[in-house]
């Protein structure tokens, strides 16, 4: 045990050096969902936050769409995550930490340890330009907790499920295009718009998708609002990240 955890601590050395190496590769993971926010709040904020109820207006709106937006940072973050692991596979470097004395398993961890840290690095820029133009949680200091708690659970799944995408790929071509369904899945949930607007079909599918519980769960916690389903939410969680991880656990031992 000690020795897989000293690997990966030297793998996550590596992938972090990476990333303060090339920082415009961050900068742009959380430029994406930055510039939807801005877009989302200044457009479109004044007739989809009138819709809401309450007063209406951007204030309302802004309330409503920051969750969906820190979804999508963290599904933006997929797309680095597979791209980072399928060059690795590409360039030869994994034929050779196989051919030394190192626990297999930190290869893997150091990707996804390196890419959580990437990602709530993008996140906590995300949410810096949300209270600057206008967002104010009303969360307290235990939700505020359990906010960081649930999001870092949530970007542990993607990664996982990033990381095997980035192994199935043949090519870095390839891992920079499969993720994308999951960056454009926040946009068929609760995100931007509440589920009841839409056409019953859609409805159907926003309702049921996991994102939708996700991001109910996280408005929920930064505006004090009741919570009603959060386990539904973890429980997304936790099978998305069993099935990246045996996902890719099973992709990273095959031959190749």
């Amino acid at each position: 045990m000690s020795h897989a955890l000293a690997d990966s601590a030297t793998m996550l050395r590596r992938n972090l050096r990476h990333l303060l190496r090339y920082p415009s590769v961050t900068i742009m993971l959380a430029g994406f969902p930055i510039l939807f926010l801005l877009l989302f709040v200044y457009v479109f904020g004044g007739t989809l936050g009138a819709g809401l109820g309450g007063s209406g207006g951007r204030a309302d709106y802004i309330e409503y769409v920051v969750p969906g937006i820190l979804l999508m940072s963290i599904a933006s973050a997929a797309q680095g995550t597979a791209i980072s692991v399928a060059t690795d596979m590409t360039e030869g470097i994994i034929a050779r930490f196989r051919t030394m004395n190192i626990a297999r398993v930190s290869v893997l961890t150091g990707h996804v340890v390196g890419s959580m840290v990437q990602t709530m690095v993008g996140i906590v820029l995300v949410l810096g330009v949300g209270l600057l133009i206008g967002f104010r949680p009303s969360a307290n200091a235990v939700e505020w907790l359990g906010v960081l708690g649930f999001i870092a659970l949530v970007t542990l799944a993607i990664v996982w499920l990033a990381v095997a995408l980035g192994l199935v790929s043949k090519t870095v071509e390839g891992a920079s295009n499969l993720p994308m369904p999951l960056m454009f899945l926040p946009f068929l949930s609760s995100g931007f718009v509440p589920t009841d607007s839409m056409p019953a079909g859609l409805r159907a599918f926003a309702e049921h998708q996991p994102f939708t519980p996700i991001i109910e769960t996280i408005r929920g916690l930064l505006t004090h609002a009741p919570v009603t389903k959060g386990w539904l939410a973890v429980g997304w969680c936790a099978v998305i990240a069993l099935g990246g991880y045996l996902w890719s656990r099973k992709l990273f031992n095959r031959d190749r």
